[in-house]
């Protein structure tokens, strides 16, 4: 994994009888992300607007906290529900802003709305926008040194997002975005998870 968890220098690790990619061994909130979402196609334009979140809000953090927080980022964004978030106002920022549950950072809350009042005007929903940058299927790569931080693809999808009025999804967001909802598969080739 590029941009969301940092990986240490060996290719893959077993745990419980199973070969897993090296980033996932720090917890088994991170066994459970890698073995049962990560790397797994996602759709519908909610679920991708509340990865898209998790995602900016990720930035400069450990994905780790991310995780952990991420019941508490559901109740407060309302279940990522992009027309109930795009209705947000003064009131709602200052509520995030106050919630101890959630990364405080008033440049993500403040983007996540704009972001959610963007996505709420698409004609083609932010589902079919992101898939459109899919890239062609790729063998997994087989080492960790073959993963990379952004692609082409993920360059072109920023690009476009902030094009569109979108904020904090920059390339190398976007590409942890892509890998995070099956876009890509950044599993290693002697990963177990199919």
């Amino acid at each position: 994994m590029t941009a969301e968890i940092t990986v240490s220098a060996q290719d893959t690790t077993e745990s419980n009888g199973k070969i897993r990619c090296p980033w996932s061994e720090g917890s088994q909130l991170y066994r459970d992300y890698h073995d049962n979402e990560w790397g797994k196609p996602l759709h519908g334009d909610d679920a991708m607007f509340e990865r898209m979140c998790l995602e900016a809000f990720q930035s400069g953090l450990a994905w780790i906290t991310i995780l952990r927080k991420r019941p508490a980022f559901r109740t407060a964004f309302a279940g990522f529900a992009i027309e109930r978030v795009a209705a947000f106002g003064d009131d709602d920022v200052a509520r995030l802003l106050a919630d101890t549950g959630i990364v405080r950072n008033r440049a993500k809350i403040e983007a996540s709305i704009a972001n959610a009042r963007v996505a709420a005007n698409l004609e083609s929903g932010l589902d079919e926008l992101i898939w459109s940058f899919a890239p062609a299927i790729r063998p997994r790569p087989r080492t960790v040194a073959e993963v990379p931080a952004t692609t082409a693809e993920s360059i072109a999808l920023a690009k476009e997002l902030k094009r569109r009025g979108f904020r904090f999804v920059g390339p190398t967001t976007a590409y942890a975005l892509m890998q995070a909802t099956g876009m890509v598969d950044d599993h290693l080739a002697d990963c177990w998870v199919p």
